[in-house]
């Protein structure tokens, strides 16, 4: 593999702005950066390196996407040739890193479905593993999960699916009125999950008792579990009011309206993970498809349970929520490549190597026109569109 010279970039990460920005690979790293035309004496030292001019272009590390069910057409739950297409429609985006969700379903095809994404985990570095969205949610808040494969998570059931992922299970889901579902917690943090709170009824009370207890993220803000109320501030403000929580947000202007995402970065600028909670129809056209078991209606990009109103997933890209995040929230872009990059690595434990543009860290980078739209995907080095 040779090495890449990005220069003449824009470069945005959560450390901040950098006009005239370049960086040099070297296989999977980044060895080098800086700014202004030092860049021609890095060339000179890699000569059989890429050199791409980034004429003033915005400059991002890798976007990491902690929830996401499919795209380009194919579901994730339909086998490793089918993970790999939908993850390529992702990657053109500019995605390099994904965790692979996995909605309720009988436990017998959870544990299949977690074993293939460890397979594909061993020999990708790109697919850091499983997100286990059910089967431990609250039937009246079960939104696109079929109801009749969720169950309370009882400890037989949260052990089989630990070890069917093979150490792979990287963030589950859980509502925490469930029986033994505070226990549960920590049975999975214990097994190296990140927990998240949803699919849920609870009150704020209950909210933050699992946060104190290790949960630390709030699947998808305010889908799926009771709004704020003044009487009933509900999870979102627990998890606010939490430090060490990370709030998922789907910014595709469906999901929540793009006022109250830019409240939700006001609120916890470095604590909002932008995912896509993406299903098959995501780059895809419109029209019919599955989610799980159930029959999904896609039209003009909102994605139905179909002969309903819920929405089942939705049909964004990353680098459309970072683009709504810009011009329709008002976020400071420094926050919003923040959200889809360093939050998400930290939440993994994984900000170490991931989610900045810094020698040492993995050669994952998003270059983007003016307008916040994807020219060049760079991921583990190598250039992907």
């Amino acid at each position: 593999m040779t090495g890449l010279v990005v220069h003449s970039a824009r470069k945005v990460d959560a450390e901040g702005l950098v006009d005239d920005f370049w960086l040099v690979t070297d296989g999977a790293h980044i060895t080098a950066t800086g700014t202004g035309a030092s860049w021609r004496e890095a060339a000179r030292d890699n000569a059989d390196a890429r050199v791409i001019d980034a004429k003033g272009h915005w400059l991002t590390p890798g976007f990491i996407d902690l929830h996401c069910h499919g795209g380009g057409g194919h579901p994730y739950d339909d086998g490793i040739e089918q993970m790999r297409a939908a993850l390529a429609t992702h990657r053109a985006h500019g995605t390099t890193r994904s965790l692979i969700s996995h909605v309720a379903n009988p436990l017998a095809s959870l544990r299949e479905s977690l074993a293939v994404v460890a397979e594909l985990a061993a020999t990708d570095p790109l697919v850091l593993g499983s997100h286990l969205e059910g089967p431990f949610l609250a039937p009246e808040r079960r939104g696109a999960h079929d109801a009749r494969f969720l169950r309370d998570p009882e400890p037989e059931a949260v052990e089989q699916l630990i070890a069917a992922a093979r150490g792979t299970l990287r963030t589950a889901t859980i509502a925490p009125e469930l029986p033994n579902a505070l226990e549960a917690i920590g049975v999975l943090i214990e097994a190296g999950a990140v927990v998240g709170v949803g699919h849920t009824t609870a009150d704020y009370d209950l909210a933050a008792r699992a946060f104190e207890v290790g949960a630390r993220l709030l699947t998808h803000a305010f889908n799926a579990m009771p709004g704020i109320h003044h009487r009933a501030p509900g999870p979102v403000l627990a998890a606010i009011d939490n430090s060490e929580v990370t709030l998922e947000l789907i910014l595709d202007g469906l999901h929540v309206h793009p006022t109250v995402a830019a409240m939700l970065f006001r609120e916890s600028p470095d604590r909002v993970a932008l995912v896509t909670d993406a299903m098959a129809a995501a780059g895809a056209s419109d029209g019919n498809y599955r989610l799980g078991d159930l029959n999904v209606t896609v039209h003009d990009g909102l994605a139905v349970l179909s002969g309903t109103n819920t929405i089942a997933g939705s049909t964004l890209m990353q680098d459309a929520a970072l683009r709504n995040a810009v011009t329709r929230a008002g976020v400071d872009p420094v926050h919003a490549v923040a959200a889809l990059t360093r939050t998400p690595a930290r939440v993994l434990g994984e900000s170490h190597r991931l989610g900045r543009l810094h020698a040492g860290y993995v050669a994952d980078a998003v270059l983007l026109d003016h307008d916040w739209r994807v020219t060049t995907v760079v991921a583990d080095g190598a250039v992907l569109s």
